[in-house]
């Protein structure tokens, strides 16, 4: 066995791992998607939806089911790896839907206590709790959707980000 004192066997293994890049990709449209459908339904340019949680679409749903398909692309969709995935996948797409989303809601409560109450010492006053922590069950479906939707065509047309460097010449390995 062979040690690659520069590291560079890893970094580009990462590089041509085209499962998690277009998972990630997945993630950062449907996050992108936030400012769009802000911009469009509410006429307002709000860039911190780029970095906040909740919202339409669900990052975190795009995220785990395309890099799930892309998964069970590569290494089959009927072996261990794409089942610890999808499992993992159904986990989150609830947790998004229903505890995230009550905790949100616990929040927007406790939030309208505080504002039904007399004015408070500002010195012990308490930011409110932020509310938009989870999903809509259709946030979250369009996010699941959105996911495959990206990561499957991506990997089959252009594969990793590595592929396409090497496709584009703008990369060459060496040795």
């Amino acid at each position: 066995m062979t040690v690659d004192p520069s590291g560079q066997a890893a970094l580009l293994g990462i590089f041509d791992n085209g499962v998690l890049w277009w998972g990630l990709a997945a993630c950062g449209l449907a996050q992108l998607s936030k400012l769009v459908i802000e911009l469009v339904v509410h006429r307002r340019w709000n860039p911190k939806v780029l970095v906040e949680t909740g919202g339409m679409p669900s990052s975190h749903s795009a995220l785990l089911t395309g890099t799930t398909a892309a998964l069970g692309w590569v290494q089959g969709f009927d072996g261990p790896l794409f089942g610890l995935a999808a499992v993992l996948c159904f986990v989150v797409l609830y947790d998004a839907s229903g505890v995230r989303r009550a905790a949100g809601l616990t929040a927007a409560r406790v939030n309208q206590m505080g504002s039904d109450a007399p004015a408070l010492d500002p010195a012990t006053f308490l930011k409110p709790l932020k509310e938009n922590l989870g999903h809509t069950r259709l946030e979250v479906l369009i996010g699941a959707l959105m996911g495959p939707l990206v990561a499957l065509p991506g990997l089959v047309l252009l594969g990793s980000p590595l592929h396409l460097a090497q496709g584009l010449g703008w990369f060459t390995p060496v040795g």
